[in-house]
């Protein structure tokens, strides 16, 4: 289904994916551990504090998409270096910081770095000899990573000293330059006549359309501003206390790593196109007995079922982006606007739930994560489509 010319997924190229991936993601992912340390260094509100997170995420994804054209073309290994020095100058700007204007300085550096970080190592991607195994253990990696992180950066917090996570994550960005080494690179130029269009050499980018990047950063939107809530809405709903809601939060995020396997197994099996709108839907089921259940079981198993099909989703989007368009431009720009949507989306889910409910909330996500998937389904059928010969030339629109 995804034999195609690419570099092969050796031990130094999954480790050189999952270094990228992580620490390009990686302000979103343990963004609520800086959180609640600059804003008790620095005496910040909530809003402050939520507006300091947003610059940095805001600047990842922006810059993500800004770079998504030149992660296409050759000379990867050399961006993300560069985006881990100017994310390691930052973390340790932040780390320095001695007031909040210095801070939202220095997280707008560490957002700049990471999206060039993450530009490059998500378009890399797409070079590889088989999209689905590439995404499934590049998630997979990322999720097992991200967790040492949020335990890593408190733990330095509290035994260091405020503001030492931040120095942690710039060792981090360390000790990635050498693993990054093995990042699979871009096409080195166009398309001969009767080359094989497969492959990732030659291959001309896909330009993505608005409709699928405002897909995908919905999509995200939805699924990243309830996650932030779920905490809050099982503690109120369900009347588990904050360490037994913690530890089921917990659990489903490391038993999801399940989905991120079982997801390009089952778009062998059934079909990509059949088995993504299976997962979208039981993600948007699931989500929604979270929000209305007030059963501490039902909670548990939606909560777990939830992030199965997420990680299920992501990985089937990005070898379908892959697999669509082997420059890696498509998938670099569809992780962009998912991370703008990550931004974006805990605002957004906030103000909804203030200002209508959990009884509103829930239709509001359902009907959200319905429209977001109508353009990556149909971006599921033209990577169904990908594998015929297209014509000499021609640049694809997605």
């Amino acid at each position: 289904m995804n034999a195609r010319s690419g570099s092969a997924l050796t031990f130094g190229v999954a480790v050189a994916l999952i270094a990228g991936v992580t620490l390009g993601n990686g302000g979103a992912n343990v963004m609520p551990v800086f959180v609640d340390d600059f804003a008790s260094r620095f005496a910040l509100s909530d809003s402050a504090a939520g507006l300091v997170a947003a610059t940095q995420l805001m600047a990842t994804a922006i810059v993500t998409l800004l770079l998504a054209k030149r992660a296409a073309r050759p000379g990867r290994v050399l961006m993300t270096r560069f985006g881990l020095a100017l994310a390691g100058a930052g973390f340790l700007g932040a780390t320095a910081a001695t007031g909040p204007v210095t801070l939202v300085l220095a997280n707008l550096v560490i957002g700049a770095g990471l999206g060039a970080v993450y530009a490059a190592a998500t378009a890399a991607l797409a070079a590889t000899d088989d999209a689905d195994k590439a995404s499934a253990v590049t998630i997979c990696g990322v999720v097992g990573v991200t967790a040492l992180l949020i335990m890593g950066v408190p733990a330095a917090n509290h035994g260091l000293g405020e503001g030492t996570g931040f120095l942690l994550m710039a060792l981090c960005c360390l000790l990635a330059w050498p693993l990054l080494r093995r990042l699979p690179d871009g096409p080195a130029g166009p398309t001969a006549p009767g080359a094989a269009s497969a492959g990732t050499r030659g291959a001309a980018p896909a330009r993505p359309s608005v409709v699928l990047l405002a897909g995908t950063g919905l999509l995200w939107a939805v699924t990243q501003g309830a996650w932030s809530y779920a905490s809050v809405l099982g503690r109120q709903h369900t009347g588990m206390s904050h360490s037994a809601v913690s530890a089921v939060l917990a659990i489903s995020s490391v038993v999801a790593l399940v989905g991120a396997v079982v997801g390009p197994v089952a778009a062998r099996r059934f079909g990509r196109m059949r088995s993504m709108a299976v997962f979208v839907a039981a993600q948007a089921l699931a989500m929604a007995v979270l929000i209305f259940t007030h059963d501490p079981v039902l909670f548990t198993v939606a909560a777990v079922l939830w992030q199965a099909c997420q990680l299920a989703v992501l990985v089937q989007m990005l070898a379908a982006a892959a697999l669509i368009d082997p420059t890696g431009r498509l998938v670099a720009s569809l992780s962009g606007a998912g991370a703008l949507g990550t931004g974006v989306g805990p605002l957004a889910v906030g103000a909804v739930l203030d200002g209508a409910g959990a009884g509103v909330l829930g239709p509001v996500l359902a009907i959200g994560t319905f429209l977001a998937s109508l353009p990556l389904l149909r971006m599921t059928v033209a990577s169904g489509e990908a594998t015929n010969e297209p014509q000499p030339g021609r640049v694809p629109t997605v």
